[in-house]
């Protein structure tokens, strides 16, 4: 397909998304979380790895890669300790003063290593000189030292960043881009129905309750209501109940908007195949991309909870991996608004 086609398609996807979200929102999430994550992560690291994630140096996804691996041990390690650590006579996991002191300490160092890797990816995109790139990124670690205890951080590079910011914003972004740099009528059209989808989540139907089904209660509060409760607190400022998540207006057009920019963001990632080729690798790790997809499809049938942590590094390791795409998206956008404003100037 060509690049006109393939706006349409996604035009088409936004709908089926939008709507879907409006009818079965938890489902849905779960659905895409659970089955199309797994292949999207699987498929976009083997492509921006092979383009050296679009950073000047060959060798700036290792930074990248620890940085993932240092912002997932403290989330996963509880877990897994939870269930291979050792038990006392009631079954229940035998956690010192100690350890529980070094889970929270290496807990609350995540937002700060998020921040790291954020803003020292636009320093790998903004020099390629070693000793700029080291200042850069001490000042950074500083600074991300100095605030990792404040509730913005938090907020804004543990909830948000990682998360609406990269499955929304960022793909808002290239949508943009794209339509800027192909001049594409149909690419500003994509663009008119993301926002449109976007504004009907939150205006149609405001006090229409989608209750989830029991199965999709039940799985979303062993993993997800954490993560709604936090949402709750950055956009409306109070601690949500269960019943503010469930069964409130509120709970609900969050929960829509979450499902439609997760499941949009994975299927634009797939309707572009024909244009940026991620499926053109080697046969052989195809192949492994679909075994290990099959497997984590697996994990999630067995046990939810333990499917999000068994992927956990790979989630973040795509998450982490992009952000130098995601600068040089916003510097394009940038040159591109400029020569039109040179355009019209002269």
């Amino acid at each position: 397909m060509n690049s006109t086609q393939v706006n349409y398609l996604n035009m088409g996807l936004m709908a089926l998304s939008c709507v879907l979200a409006f009818i079965m929102p938890f489902e849905l999430f779960l659905f895409s979380y659970a089955v199309l994550g797994p292949l999207h992560y699987l498929t976009e690291i083997s492509w921006l790895h092979k383009r050296h994630c679009f950073s000047p140096g060959k060798n700036d996804f290792i930074l990248l890669a620890v940085l993932a691996l240092l912002i997932t041990i403290p989330n996963v390690l509880p877990y897994f300790y939870s269930l291979w650590g050792p038990k006392d006579m009631d079954g229940h996991p035998i956690v010192t003063e100690e350890l529980s002191n070094f889970f929270m300490t290496a807990g609350r160092s995540v937002p700060a290593i998020i921040f790291i890797a954020f803003a020292g990816s636009a320093v790998l995109i903004l020099t390629k000189s070693t000793v700029k790139r080291v200042l850069g990124f001490l000042v950074i670690a500083m600074v991300g030292y100095a605030f990792h205890t404040e509730k913005f951080l938090f907020i804004t590079f543990s909830v948000l960043l990682p998360t609406l910011v990269h499955v929304y914003l960022f793909t808002g972004a290239f949508i943009l881009v794209g339509a800027l740099k192909g001049r594409s009528a149909s690419g500003m059209l994509s663009l008119l129905i993301f926002l449109a989808c976007t504004a009907s989540l939150f205006l149609l139907f405001p006090d229409r309750i989608t209750a989830p089904s029991a199965y999709a209660e039940k799985t979303y509060d062993a993993t997800f209501f954490a993560y709604s409760r936090q949402l709750f607190d950055a956009f409306m400022h109070k601690i949500a109940t269960r019943d503010m998540i469930y069964h409130s207006s509120v709970g609900i057009v969050l929960a829509r908007f979450v499902a439609f920019a997760y499941t949009y963001h994975y299927l634009n990632w797939f309707s572009k195949t024909s244009i940026i080729k991620w499926h053109k690798v080697p046969r052989r790790a195809l192949i492994a991309v679909f075994v290990l997809w099959g497997l984590s499809l697996v994990l999630y049938a067995t046990n939810y909870m333990t499917g999000i942590m068994a992927l956990y590094l790979l989630s973040f390791i795509h998450v982490i991996f992009e952000f130098p795409l995601n600068f040089q998206s916003f510097r394009e956008i940038g040159n591109e608004v400029r020569k039109r404003l040179v355009v019209v100037k002269g």
